[in-house]
């Protein structure tokens, strides 16, 4: 994790050096998270939120590129058993609670005043992993890949004194599942309503 947060701070320097306009602000908002692939079908959405800092570089007057910091609260809702050493551990609805920071960098281009849309890779690191119903709380870090890759797009509109609203969907390239010998391959999925604000450089 140092070394790609040094690689994020390095890419930022870069492009402050060539961009016409830089802002510095921050956003937060609401996730809609959920788990895809193998033997998802009994999985439901997670409520969560987002919070975080973000940079936008203007490079022309309609492209820029926007790095963010951001926490995030993803996993899913389920009907299953947990297995440990082949027992059952937990049975019965279960929440899945997979905590991230992530760093997006948003390629944004406006097709109108104020109005972008946006498309970009992501990294992830796990900060947390818990599976737990209404009685236990089962860590399950070790079972869950601690980097995850992914692609974000979405829609954007910022106002002129710097207030901002995006829409955005974060889908997950990576296998989430780190347990030796388990063929099911499943990814994240995270939809994201944001409001923000950029401060004047």
């Amino acid at each position: 994790m140092k070394k790609v947060t040094i690689l994020f701070v390095l890419l930022c320097f870069g492009l402050t050096a060539n961009a016409q306009n830089f802002s510095f602000g921050f956003k937060g908002g609401y996730n809609l998270a959920g788990i895809q692939g193998d033997d998802s079908n009994g999985f439901q959405m997670r409520h969560g939120f987002h919070l975080g800092v973000v940079s936008e570089f203007e490079l022309t007057n309609t492209f820029s590129i926007q790095p963010e910091i951001i926490y995030s609260q993803q996993g899913a809702n389920n009907n299953a058993v947990f297995v440990f050493n082949e027992f059952p551990l937990i049975e019965g609805e279960l929440e899945s609670d997979y905590n991230f920071i992530n760093l997006p960098i948003m390629a944004k281009y406006y097709i109108l005043k104020g109005f972008s849309i946006e498309l970009g890779p992501q990294v992830g690191f796990l900060l947390s992993a818990a599976q737990k119903n209404e009685s236990q709380i089962v860590d399950v870090k070790d079972r869950i890949k601690s980097i995850d890759f992914g692609v974000n797009f979405g829609l954007g509109y910022k106002l002129s004194n710097g207030l901002n609203f995006g829409v955005r969907y974060n889908a997950g390239l990576t296998n989430i599942n780190d347990i030796s010998g388990l063929p099911n391959k499943n990814r994240y999925g995270v939809l994201q309503f944001s409001i923000g604000y950029f401060l004047r450089k």
